[in-house]
């Protein structure tokens, strides 16, 4: 049986797209068996994400009404072939409710060793449906007072039954270490989940989600083996020579 988690973080432009697809891709680049499933309805984007937006034939709506089986919504990586995904649609004529996703991810899980939620931003109905078909969440922040506010709200939303793990995102590591931007451990202590991930500022993996780093590298191990070896973002900004890189850096 498939460990199902989402990837959620209440407010929008985190990153929790990104992060779902990179870890993801990470997992499967571990052999592992990976299903990425988009309950962002209406603004689903992780078919885009994953450039595999012109295979879409069958999507998660067309298996909830019984025109496709769920196999058939499915579109296999072609570079990672033990990863899928199964996309969301733009328009849903009705309302999809939670015993209806949950149905999908029951005659889905068995032939995955992770499904990974894409969850939609907010605390409303659609974080509700996402958060109902998972056992686990993964709480995307970013290194600022309103994501951290937004996210604890989120946490207060899955504590109870559901894992909660937390993932720093776009953190820079010359402004933390100049004292100008929340630290990892920060984030980590304000909201009193169990630390993740570290995620630095990457445009890299931004422009082109086929582009692993070192930190989705350590944030899959992680969730495999379950230590937190937590990816360092602030050393190469530290000293003479760092405080050096931290002006170059402001002047690129």
């Amino acid at each position: 049986m498939a460990r199902k988690i989402v990837v959620t973080g209440g407010k929008g432009g985190v990153g929790k797209t990104t992060v779902c697809a990179n870890l993801g891709i990470a997992l499967a680049h571990r052999s592992k068996r990976v299903l990425l499933m988009d309950l962002d309805i209406g603004l689903n984007n992780l078919d885009v994400a994953m450039q595999v937006e012109d295979k879409v034939v069958y999507d998660l709506v067309d298996i909830v009404e019984n025109r496709c089986r769920p196999s058939q919504a499915l579109i296999q990586d072609v570079e990672e072939p033990t990863l899928y995904v199964m996309p969301s649609c733009h328009l849903a004529k009705r309302q999809i409710s939670v015993d209806q996703v949950k149905k999908v991810v029951s005659r889905s899980e068995d032939n995955f060793d992770f499904v990974l939620i894409d969850c939609p931003a907010g605390i409303d109905s659609g974080f509700r449906r996402a958060v109902a078909c998972a056992d686990e969440a993964i709480v995307v922040v970013t290194p600022h007072l309103a994501s951290v506010r937004d996210a604890d709200k989120t946490v207060s939303e899955l504590v109870g039954n559901t894992v909660v793990n937390v993932v720093v995102n776009r953190v820079r590591g010359d402004l933390v270490a100049g004292g100008e931007m929340l630290s990892p451990f920060e984030v980590f202590s304000l909201l009193g989940q169990n630390a993740l991930g570290v995620l630095p500022e990457n445009d890299d993996v931004n422009c082109n989600i086929r582009r692993q780093s070192e930190a989705f590298a350590i944030l899959a191990d992680n969730l495999l083996t379950g230590k937190c070896r937590l990816y360092d973002c602030e050393s190469q900004y530290k000293g003479v020579f760092g405080r050096l890189r931290r002006k170059l850096k402001r002047n690129v």
